[in-house]
């Protein structure tokens, strides 16, 4: 009998035992992540070139960049840098750029903060009226409203100002980052809030020591996109200035932009000039901007 059943016992199936993966299995499981990052790094090469080969021509002579075979420039021409600073007038606009910059968006960081927390947490008649009303505002082109702007500008006796262009600033970016801040404000948990009215704390005084500070994510991420806004704003200082001296730093690209004598190497250069500052704030925090959104900002 034992005879008998032993060979139904050899071809019995046996239970899958854990091996590893086959070298063929592991092969096929690679493919997706190298392709993958095959296209990371093309997408990165892509936005890469330019910014080489501005580089490269600021630092080439008129012959050889308009001779276009070498992208290595020989010799380096360093003086194109000094002749776009002197002649761009860098030494006014830079610093109003970083005036404008730094007021605006610490104004907006204030009032999109406070807003963006009331939206969140406040029950209030109309509040979802509120938050339509600046969906319609950001749909709007801001060229739109340059006309009423200046006009109310020249109402208030702020036209050709320092402050009037930077209220016009905070005003552009207020809609798109008060709803940043109240995405994030709403993913935070309201037991912080109730443990700390159970203490004795004040709304406000809950929001200024409690819940600002975890909101540190969500303010670098809107502090960032809006520096960049501001620093590559352009038209409306264009409108709203006569003087030329308070016109940002995009202003000083448009001097060596002439059909008459185009200086090209020096345009590049210039334009080096003009975007380092705001390259090198972004490099330092463009992690948190990462971390601020993904935390709640647009949700």
């Amino acid at each position: 009998m034992n005879t008998l059943l032993e060979p139904a016992r050899k071809s019995a199936p046996k239970p899958p035992s854990d091996q590893p993966p086959t070298k063929r299995k592991r092969r096929r499981d690679r493919l997706p992540r190298i392709a993958l990052y095959a296209l990371l790094i093309a997408g990165a090469l892509e936005a890469l070139v330019p910014v080489l080969w501005v580089l490269s021509g600021s630092l080439q002579s008129a012959k050889q960049l308009y001779k276009g075979t070498d992208p290595i420039p020989h010799p380096f021409e360093w003086g194109n840098f000094v002749t776009a600073w002197n002649e761009g007038g860098f030494s006014h606009y830079l610093p109003n750029s970083l005036l404008y910059t730094s007021a605006a968006v610490l104004g907006i960081l204030v009032i999109a903060s406070l807003a963006g927390y009331a939206l969140a947490r406040i029950e209030f008649p109309g509040r979802g009226a509120v938050v339509g009303a600046i969906l319609v505002i950001m749909i709007i082109p801001l060229p739109a409203s340059f006309i009423a702007q200046y006009k109310l500008l020249i109402e208030l006796g702020l036209a050709n100002t320092r402050i009037g262009y930077i209220l016009v600033l905070i005003a552009g970016g207020l809609p798109i980052s008060i709803l940043i801040m109240r995405g994030f404000f709403a993913s935070q948990p309201k037991e912080l809030e109730e443990a700390a009215a159970i203490d004795g704390a004040s709304l406000l005084g809950t929001f200024w020591r409690i819940i600002l500070p975890l909101a540190k994510p969500g303010l670098i991420a809107v502090a960032v996109i809006q520096a960049m806004s501001v620093w590559n704003e352009y038209l409306m200082g264009l409108v709203l200035f006569n003087d030329s001296s308070l016109m940002p730093v995009q202003r000083g690209l448009t001097n060596f932009v002439s059909a008459d004598s185009p200086q090209q190497q020096i345009l590049l250069a210039a334009s080096l000039i003009a975007v380092l500052p705001i390259v090198v704030f972004y490099a330092i925090a463009q992690r948190h901007i990462i971390s601020g959104l993904s935390a709640g900002a647009l949700k």
